[in-house]
């Protein structure tokens, strides 16, 4: 199955990683799907808001990060049990027991460093597209998390996944940044990119006449591909990425209209992917304990 999406915008601050979030806790709580995230950024900001930091810092320390994953596929061209570095038992909702992580560093930064200096983006490529021919088959949804901005790694990811989806608020600055990105897709088409799944607007504000502009035209420009549904800015998805370590109902992370709408999103991202090619019966995901 095609279910390797990437998420991605050149801009960052447009909730990325808060859309990738509350998209997993209602994959596995409201529509019950297995999902992994892969934390593809070096700030770690979605591992910070699936597991505690004192968890975040012990699997960092043990070696159990995607960076320790690819420094030994990559750099050291070891043969790597990819499941070794899956967590299970993420979130604080209590109804989404079928989210899973593979947890990032700031370390990603330096192992990026090293793969350029070695001249080593074929062997990364390869890497990473044997990672995600791995895990499509262990998970209904998996979802990538990706830096800000066209890093080595980020390229790899984009070219690699079978989707990308691209949050952005309803502003000039966001909306340019998906012409920067369209812009670079266009680039080597020899190499190969993710298909686009579409633009996800975020942080939407009714009440604002800009905000609804910018959406207007978001919406009309069919390139786009944009989801029907926007998401809110509410209270609730800004203190959705606080972990908290007393699990909590979904329907108190993620209350009324703003459930309501992270569920309309990955309903219809879940209808988009149906239109891909069916694949094999996916196999049970990793069970390491958080």
């Amino acid at each position: 199955m095609r279910n390797a999406i990437a998420v991605m915008n050149t801009k960052g601050g447009v909730g990325k990683s808060t859309f990738v979030l509350a998209a997993a806790e209602t994959l596995s709580a409201k529509l019950a799907k297995t999902v992994l995230v892969i934390d593809g950024d070096a700030q770690a900001s979605v591992s910070l808001m699936l597991l505690s930091a004192g968890n975040l810092s012990r699997l960092q320390l043990d070696g159990l990060t995607v960076v320790d994953l690819l420094v030994g596929g990559v750099l050291r061209d070891e043969a790597v049990d990819w499941s070794r570095y899956v967590v299970a038992g993420v979130s604080d909702v209590d109804e989404a027991r079928s989210v899973y992580l593979l947890p990032s560093d700031m370390q990603l930064t330096l192992f990026e460093r090293e793969v350029a200096k070695q001249g080593l983006l074929a062997p990364l490529r390869a890497g990473i597209g044997a990672l995600l021919g791995h895990v499509r088959a262990a998970f209904d949804v998996v979802l990538i998390d990706c830096a800000p901005g066209l890093s080595v790694l980020t390229e790899c990811w984009l070219r690699e996944a079978d989707y990308y989806l691209a949050p952005t608020n309803p502003d000039h600055i966001s909306t340019y940044a998906l012409e920067v990105f369209a812009h670079f897709r266009g680039l080597n088409p020899e190499m190969g990119f993710a298909d686009q799944l579409g633009v996800l607007i975020t942080m939407m504000d009714d009440q604002s006449p800009a905000d609804r502009e910018h959406a207007r035209r978001l919406m009309e420009d069919a390139q786009n591909k944009c989801f029907a549904q926007a998401l809110p800015r509410s209270k609730a998805l800004q203190h959705a990425g606080h972990f908290s370590t007393v699990e909590r109902s979904y329907g108190r992370k993620y209350p009324g209209p703003t459930g309501a709408a992270v569920e309309a999103v990955c309903r219809e991202m879940l209808e988009r992917l149906a239109a891909a090619p069916a694949a094999s019966a996916t196999a049970s995901p990793p069970v390491a304990p958080a």
